[in-house]
């Protein structure tokens, strides 16, 4: 009877997957098992509008504010363009799609999916990276030339 006792919870335990020490497992937050650690992408010191002259600098000072504003409001689920269009809904001009999968405050973890061959965010598909809130202010501000 007590063979079959241990047997049963051996058995549980495996097909449970549990070890009760939890260390096979990665720490989604700061490894992606097939890579290692996951990237920051760090916010530039500086953000782009500073560097513009003055006639440029009102609409580059409302593009920082819009970009601010779309960047705030993306939650995990939520699919961004890398290239061609961040800060739009992805469509047909997007060359990289991300998914948002994680978020944390001045944060969010994208996955890189589904980029063109003429992307370069080609050879990184399916990838994970922290991105900060001004990196991807950045991002925005640079896809509109500034």
């Amino acid at each position: 009877m007590r063979q079959s006792w241990l047997g049963a919870c051996a058995l549980s335990l495996v097909l449970s997957g549990c070890t009760g020490t939890g260390a096979f497992r990665p720490d989604p937050n700061n490894d992606d098992p097939l890579y290692g650690v996951i990237p920051v992408v760090k916010a530039p010191l500086k953000n782009r509008c500073e560097e513009q002259v003055s006639s440029v600098r009102s609409s580059c000072d409302e593009a920082l504010y819009l970009g601010t504003e779309y960047t705030r409001r993306l939650s995990v689920g939520d699919e961004v363009c890398l290239e061609g269009g961040y800060g739009e809904e992805p469509g047909a001009a997007c060359k990289a799609r991300a998914a948002i999968i994680d978020t944390s405050p001045n944060q969010v973890k994208l996955e890189v999916r589904g980029p063109r061959p003429d992307s370069r965010w080609f050879n990184v598909e399916m990838r994970h990276a922290w991105y900060e809130e001004g990196a991807l202010v950045d991002l925005y501000l640079s896809e509109r030339g500034y």
